[in-house]
């Protein structure tokens, strides 16, 4: 039979055996989340590269179109301050003369009625 030194020396080597078994468990475990880490990875970067090309090719698209609507922009800006000094200039070519023909025709009209209405008196 076994006397009491030899079976705690056998009850401590079956809980080392238990022990290294587990970690041998938990070591093969980690070991395949590792490689299916690797392999996501890998297979992010695959992905990601291409859509960093698109976004990179995209962008620089869309600085050339705002480019071109800068330079719109800036034509119609033009053409709006063109507008603006053509509506002043014909303001100024058009009011002045019709104002001068109705202060012609008021007075006209009111020669005409004096003339009419010899006393004065103004008809309404």
């Amino acid at each position: 039979m076994l006397t009491a030194g030899e079976l705690a020396g056998l009850i401590v080597a079956m809980g080392w055996a238990i022990l290294v078994c587990f970690l041998a468990m938990v070591l093969v475990k980690l070991a395949r989340l590792l490689r299916e880490t690797t392999k996501l990875v890998s297979d992010l970067n695959d992905r990601v590269v291409p859509l960093l090309e698109d976004m990179s090719m995209t962008v620089n698209e869309a600085n050339r179109q705002l480019v071109t609507v800068e330079a719109i922009t800036r034509d119609v800006k033009q053409v709006s301050g063109h507008a603006a000094k053509l509506s002043a200039v014909t303001q100024t070519i058009f009011t002045g003369p019709l104002i001068r023909a109705s202060a012609l025709s008021h007075g006209v009209r009111r020669a005409i009625e004096a003339r009419r209405n010899p006393r004065g008196g103004r008809r309404r």
